[in-house]
């Protein structure tokens, strides 16, 4: 089997660089299910790969497919902060308080 040049000579470094512990869930991964644990490269350049491993985490299969969809929105989102809705903070019972006093109106 021919590797290509961005795959698998890195994961085994990382491997044994890493504690086998996902990075962003904290899930723990022995032998028998460590197939399940991928190298991620922080700046998503897969020929960036430092000897000391500082470009890479280790992630679960999960995690990691979450970390390159948010990327994936992120890029499609080409919202100038201007036209976007300010941030605010979700407030669920913000109108509480009215919808109270008009069931004790009635």
């Amino acid at each position: 089997m021919v590797q290509s040049n961005h795959e698998q000579p890195y994961r085994g470094r990382a491997l044994k660089l890493f504690s086998w512990i996902c990075a962003h869930c904290g899930r723990e991964f022995d032998g028998k299910k460590l197939s399940q644990l991928t190298v991620h490269h922080k700046d998503h350049d897969h020929h960036n790969n430092p000897p000391d491993g500082s470009n890479w985490q280790l992630l679960c299969l999960y995690c990691h497919d979450n970390e390159h969809q948010r990327d994936q929105v992120r890029a499609e989102s080409n919202d100038s902060p201007s036209s976007r809705e300010p941030d605010r903070p979700f407030t669920p019972f913000a109108h509480l308080a009215n919808l109270l006093k008009r069931n004790t109106a009635t």
